[in-house]
């Protein structure tokens, strides 16, 4: 269980059930529908709702376990990013959405997971 006061820090994301080593800064979206005005020429009239796509993004760091090929082709997976404050965001039939580049200096490999399912997020 997460500390009440740890907002931010150590995470972890799981695909499959398999933990992968998480770097840097993750970002996802649940995949609810974004509001946007409706204007008219006298103001604000309401506002519509389209979709957003859900996905959780980040980079991993590259080891010699790690197929690249592998990872560029998941579909169907399920991802479980585990935040350091406690919450779980998890998307079910995700399927990898990135370029597939990976950088040596650092050891990076970028990952997105995108789904036509929203995320879910547990508390």
């Amino acid at each position: 269980m997460a500390s009440q006061q740890r907002r931010a820090g150590i995470i972890y994301l799981k695909i499959d059930g398999q933990q992968y080593d998480a770097k840097g800064s993750f970002s996802y979206n649940l995949g609810q529908p974004k509001r946007e005005a409706v204007m008219g020429s006298d103001g604000v009239h309401g506002y519509k709702e389209v979709p957003q796509v859900p996905f959780i993004e980040g980079e991993l760091t590259d080891s010699s376990a790690l197929s690249l090929k592998s990872l560029v082709t998941m579909d169907g997976v399920t991802v479980t990013l585990e935040l350091a404050n406690g919450k779980v965001i998890a998307g079910s039939q995700m399927w990898y959405a990135a370029d597939g580049k990976a950088q040596t200096e650092e050891a990076n490999v970028e990952v997105r997971f995108e789904s036509t399912i929203p995320l879910t997020e547990v508390l």
